[in-house]
C-alpha cells in the first residue's frame, strides 16, 4: 500500500531544506541521533535491569514488552505502507528504508512514553509533580522535527509516528493498570501526602 506525499509534505520539506543552516543542521543530528534504535533499545535494556533489581516487574515488563512489540508495529507498518523516503537531493542522511511512519518519532514516543507511566506508577514525587512527564512528549516532538529538518521524513510520517506510539502507549498504560494495578501501599503514600 503506497502513500504518496500531498502538497502539505513538500511544502514543508520545501520550507525546511530553503531555511537550513549550520548550527541547525548540527543542532538537529544530536537530537535526531538521541531517537536511533541503539540508543532507544540502550535506554529500555537498562531501564528494565533496573526495575527488575528493585522487582518492579509489572513496569519492567510494561517498558521491555511495550517498547519490542511497538518496535516490531513500526517496522510492520512500515513495510505494509512501503512509502519511499523524501528525494535524495534534500536528505542529510543516506537511509533506505521505507519513510512511514517515521520510527524515530513512533519509537520515541513508546519508550519515552512508557517510561513516564513506569515513572508516574512508581514514583509519589513524580505523581505529586506530575509537569515533568512533559519531558516525554517534549523529547519525541523534538526528535520527530529533526526527521522533516534532516530530510529523511514527510511530515506527515513523523505526524502518524506521534500519533501511533501515543495511542500505543496509552494501550499498554490500560492494560498494565488492568493486570497490575499500582500497589495498595503506592496509593497510601499518595494520600499521606495530600
Amino acid at each position: 500500500m503506497f502513500l504518496s506525499p500531498n502538497g502539505f509534505d513538500r511544502a514543508i520539506t520545501d520550507t525546511v531544506v530553503d531555511g537550513r543552516t549550520g548550527l541547525l543542521t548540527d543542532l538537529a543530528l544530536v537530537i535526531t541521533a538521541t531517537g536511533n534504535t541503539l540508543v532507544l533499545s540502550t535506554i529500555v535494556v537498562m531501564v528494565c535491569i533496573g526495575l527488575a533489581v528493585y522487582r518492579a516487574y509489572p513496569e519492567a515488563i510494561l517498558v521491555g514488552a511495550g517498547s519490542l512489540v511497538g518496535y516490531l508495529l513500526m517496522v510492520g507498518l512500515k513495510h505494509l505502507f512501503a512509502r519511499p523516503r523524501p528525494p535524495t537531493v534534500d536528505r542529510l542522511l543516506d537511509i533506505d528504508t521505507y519513510s512511514f511512519p517515521s520510527g524515530h518519532a513512533m519509537m520515541s514516543t513508546i519508550v519515552f512514553g512508557l517510561l513516564a507511566v513506569a515513572a508516574f506508577r512508581l514514583s509519589a514525587w513524580v505523581r505529586a509533580h506530575p509537569i515533568v512527564l512533559l519531558l516525554a512528549p517534549a523529547g519525541a516532538i523534538a526528535i520527530g522535527c529533526t526527521r522533516v529538518y534532516l530530510g529523511v521524513h514527510w511530515t506527515t510520517d513523523v505526524l502518524a509516528g506521534w500519533l501511533i506510539g501515543a495511542v500505543w502507549v496509552a494501550g499498554c498504560a490500560w492494560l498494565c493498570a488492568r493486570r497490575a494495578p499500582m500497589p495498595r501501599r503506592q496509593r497510601l503514600a499518595d494520600r499521606a501526602q495530600r
